[in-house]
């Protein structure tokens, strides 16, 4: 049992040594391979560039509105009555002054012959009268009862007219009328509704703007309207209208545009996208919009600089940094940026969304898109 024992001790501290030997061979290895990956760099990865750009332009600020009738109506009844003769139809265009709808006026027509008879007595009777007071052959109050009787009997008559004139329903302007809301023979209440009507050339469009852009709004100046139900077109107005107050709810300005719509495409009540053209250009500094990164602490771009560490070669290699900026209006394949960069500055102008900072790059616009302030896509 001792000598057993005896032999595995021998064999223990035999092996001991190789083992510590293979362990200082691993540990050797694993240092040269981390060293070795510490030494490493990794190849620049190709990106496309472009400079910031300084360009004059009319810059533009962007609302919704919507289209409003110059004159609109809903024509109602002025007096109960039963429908006689409608002489409207449903869509159509008509002129201020024609006939829509007549409501019975046999009974006031009838009354009225009777008065224009009663009126025309009066005034023989007032007649006669004056001619014998010019021969003193009766009094003055006779001449002045006789005048009184006169005026009554035209008055009635006045009012008659009147009567008829309620029951005979005209358009008050030019314009497109609705869907009617009547029937011939229907007994109609006073301020029964009978059919809408609406001017539609021109028209106007409403839209509000915060109280910051008050210093460049004037009557005058030019916008264009551009809808969902028209892809592709735009309208032309003018600012004819600014309320002199702004809202305290909102801080936002009312503004009235007036637009030509002889097509009478241009519906009151659409929802239109508006666009207000400034006055006076100015110059802007304009990237790419697909250089922009956006995140929700704010918009950031690329810029391309000189690494501070120089390779191996002597030469310094290229790195992103990212940077804050402000953006304004887009035209085309631009925006404008506000704040935060300079012109001629060169950032990183696609795939930004791929790029970590601090990576190394290098510029190859091989197949670097054309960007274009009026592009025209293919499936224009």
């Amino acid at each position: 049992m001792f000598k057993k024992l005896r032999w595995a001790i021998v064999g223990t501290m035999l092996a001991l040594p190789v083992i510590a030997g293979l362990v200082g061979i691993k540990i050797l290895q694993f240092k040269t391979m981390g060293d070795a990956f510490a030494q490493m760099v990794m190849p620049p990865q190709p990106v496309n560039s472009a400079e910031v750009i300084k360009q004059e332009s009319f810059a533009s600020i962007s609302s919704v509105g919507t289209v409003e009738a110059v004159h609109s109506s809903i024509i109602t009844t002025e007096a109960a009555g039963v429908v006689r003769d409608i002489k409207f139809t449903s869509g159509t265009l008509v002129k201020a002054g024609d006939i829509l709808l007549q409501q019975d006026i046999v009974v006031e027509q009838a009354q009225l012959r009777s008065a224009e008879a009663a009126a025309e007595l009066a005034r023989i009777s007032y007649t006669r009268s004056k001619d014998l007071v010019a021969k003193k052959t009766v009094s003055q109050a006779e001449l002045d009862s006789a005048n009184a009787r006169m005026k009554e009997a035209e008055a009635q008559v006045e009012y008659l007219e009147a009567i008829i004139a309620r029951k005979t329903l005209r358009a008050p302007f030019d314009g497109k009328l609705g869907i009617r809301n009547i029937s011939a023979g229907q007994y109609l209440d006073q301020g029964a509704k009978v059919v809408s009507l609406y001017s539609l050339d021109p028209v106007y469009v409403e839209f509000s703007l915060p109280q910051q852009d008050l210093g460049i709004l004037a009557e005058g100046l030019k916008i264009t309207v551009t809808t969902d139900a028209y892809p592709g077109e735009q309208f032309e107005g003018t600012i004819t209208a600014i309320n002199p107050d702004v809202d305290p709810a909102t801080r936002n300005i009312r503004i009235q545009a007036t637009l030509n719509n002889a097509d009478n495409r241009l519906r009151p009540g659409m929802y239109v996208t508006v666009e207000l053209i400034e006055s006076k250009a100015q110059a802007l500094l304009f990237i790419p919009s697909t250089s922009v990164i956006h995140a929700a602490h704010g918009d950031s771009v690329f810029i391309l600089e000189e690494s501070a560490t120089a390779a191996a070669d002597g030469s310094k290699p290229l790195v992103i940094k990212p940077k804050p900026i402000k953006l304004g209006v887009r035209k085309g394949d631009y925006v404008a940026v506000v704040e935060g960069l300079s012109e001629g500055e060169k950032i990183v102008s696609t795939g930004v969304f791929k790029l970590q900072p601090g990576t190394h790059v290098v510029i190859d616009n091989s197949l670097a898109p054309d960007f274009s302030f009026t592009p025209t896509p293919d499936n224009t």
